[in-house]
């Protein structure tokens, strides 16, 4: 592998990671999105380090050969327990016993990261390898052990990742089923690394010498790039399809209130007009919003509503076979319906204080008002109350 191998999925994941980044300074606290913004920042870093150009670049502005080697090791132990951590704030759980479990993980690899920088310091790499370097040191006294607790580390958090992921998504459905398969597909190609690269170590401290060579050199490195980058793609799937679900969903429900909306806030001739929304404004912004303008609709509108209106429309969705929450929303909206009618009919605000009568109950929140929404523009018994009270007057 050359440069650009390293260098491209270092730019994909640095490209995910700044479209978290405005997230994350909205929402430090959030553990979940702090490990995510984590794995993709060590993920990149380890895609960018690993790059035989960058391993070069390394060694030379520091003055020490082969610095590079516990670098790219440091890095991919921090990754490792990053993905670990991830998956146990992406599990949930008791918030303690999350901390705890993280906390531990964390401090074992900080461990490792330590034990590894002493074993380097303590050997000695006289000779620049920027590709086989595991193979060329791994007989070299202080230099094999870091290499096999690198190798150990990593692998421990590969058979974990695939043993939790695996479990899990035979308890779950859905975008996050998906996304935990492709992480167990992404460390499985991890094991695969693992595996070709111990076969070449442990080849060399057995004793037979350069022969397996290139597993670590030539077919380790791809494996642990695809690897990274599945399982990086794994994490972020299930949580960017979430958050466009949610956003498709704020959009929907804006949508579907729009008649009741339209019926109270335009319909009724002296509602205030509400705050006007910028276009960039977030989905459920405009949905609270929404939601806020029929409120203040439904108040304007109290003194016209008519329970007569609301207790025939009732009657009527039953006899038409409707079960009691769309009976109880197609009587509101006739109710309204009626009530703005009655609004547009005494323009001088004459009733407006003669009558105690509230407004409509949708009281169960959203979900109500766009079932009264969708009887305002869709039940023939609204439609046929709207007619009866315009004919009336009232």
């Amino acid at each position: 592998m050359n440069g650009k191998d390293y260098y491209i999925p270092a730019a994909a994941l640095a490209i995910a990671l700044a479209f978290k980044l405005p997230a994350l300074r909205h929402n430090w606290r959030e553990p979940l999105l702090r490990s995510v913004c984590a794995l993709l920042t060590l993920a990149g870093a380890v895609f960018t380090f690993a790059a035989p150009p960058t391993i070069e670049a390394v060694n030379r502005w520091t003055g020490i050969t082969n610095f590079s080697a516990p670098l790219v090791y440091c890095l991919i132990s921090a990754f490792s327990a990053s993905c670990l951590v991830l998956i146990v704030n992406w599990r949930g759980g008791p918030p303690e016993q999350t901390r705890r479990i993280s906390r531990r993980w964390i401090l074992g690899y900080a461990t490792v990261i330590v034990i590894l920088m002493t074993l380097f310091l303590l050997g000695d790499a006289p000779v620049e390898r920027l590709r086989d370097f595991d193979t060329f040191y791994a007989n070299t006294p202080y230099m094999g052990q870091m290499i096999g607790l690198y190798l150990l580390a990593h692998n421990v958090a590969a058979f974990v990742m695939v043993a939790m992921c695996w479990r899990w998504s035979l308890q779950v459905r859905g975008w996050l089923r998906t996304g935990l398969m492709i992480i167990v597909v992404g460390y499985i190609l991890n094991l695969s690394y693992d595996a070709a690269k111990m076969s070449a170590v442990v080849g060399r401290w057995v004793g037979l010498g350069p022969r397996l060579d290139d597993l670590s050199t030539f077919v380790a490195p791809p494996l642990a790039a695809a690897g990274a980058l599945i399982s990086a793609i794994g994490f972020v799937l299930p949580l960017l399809c979430q958050r466009l679900s949610d956003s498709w969903q704020h959009w929907s429900t804006y949508r579907r209130l729009g008649p009741l909306w339209h019926e109270v806030r335009i319909s009724a001739p002296d509602t205030p007009v509400g705050v006007q929304m910028s276009w960039w404004s977030a989905a459920d912004i405009r949905v609270i919003q929404r939601e806020s303008d029929i409120h203040d609709g439904f108040l304007h509108l109290g003194p016209y509503f008519d329970r007569s209106h609301r207790d025939d429309a009732l009657a009527r969705a039953y006899a038409a076979g409707a079960d009691e929450d769309t009976a109880r929303a197609v009587a509101d909206a006739a109710m309204v319906a009626a009530a703005v009618r009655a609004r547009a009919a005494d323009p001088e605000g004459r009733v407006i204080g003669a009558s105690d009568e509230g407004a409509p109950p949708p009281a169960d929140g959203p979900r109500d008002l766009v079932r009264i929404s969708h009887a305002l523009r869709n039940s023939r018994v609204v439609a046929e109350c709207r007619r009866q009270s315009s004919l009336s007057g009232r």
